[in-house]
């Protein structure tokens, strides 16, 4: 059986799909770029900003599924330049505490609507 998560506290799907799924104990968040639930606009153009408005999405989808970070086990970054590793991994250590969810980290040639990074998640709920 599968459940719908949604929350106006991260914006609306831009396509055919939900920003999460909960599927058991495991949550499922789509890949979420610096769109600002309230503008429908990037907050940004830099890596830092857009990498912080990002996981302020994710965060929003995993607590309307009632968890946490801390409950996030996987996450998958894809970042327009690689360049941008370094910084985007700063502002990403800071919405995670105590055991690091696993990661893989990509580049991309494009991300939609011409973002700068998109990052989707995987959390184990309960």
């Amino acid at each position: 059986m599968k459940e719908k998560i949604e929350t106006k506290n991260a914006p609306n799907a831009i396509g055919p799909y939900s920003q999460g799924i909960k599927a058991g104990n495991t949550l499922y968040v789509s890949g979420q770029t610096a769109f600002s639930p309230e503008t429908n606009d990037f907050t940004g153009n830099d890596i830092k900003s857009q990498t912080e408005q990002t996981l302020k999405n994710i965060k929003a989808i995993v607590e309307a599924a009632g968890a946490d970070m801390s409950n996030v086990v996987k996450t998958t970054v894809l970042l327009k330049d690689m360049a941008d590793f370094t910084a985007m991994n700063e502002v990403y250590a800071t919405f995670f505490t105590g055991v690091y969810p696993a990661r893989a980290t990509y580049q991309v040639a494009a991300l939609p609507k011409d973002a700068i990074v998109e990052i989707e998640a995987i959390a184990v709920l309960g």
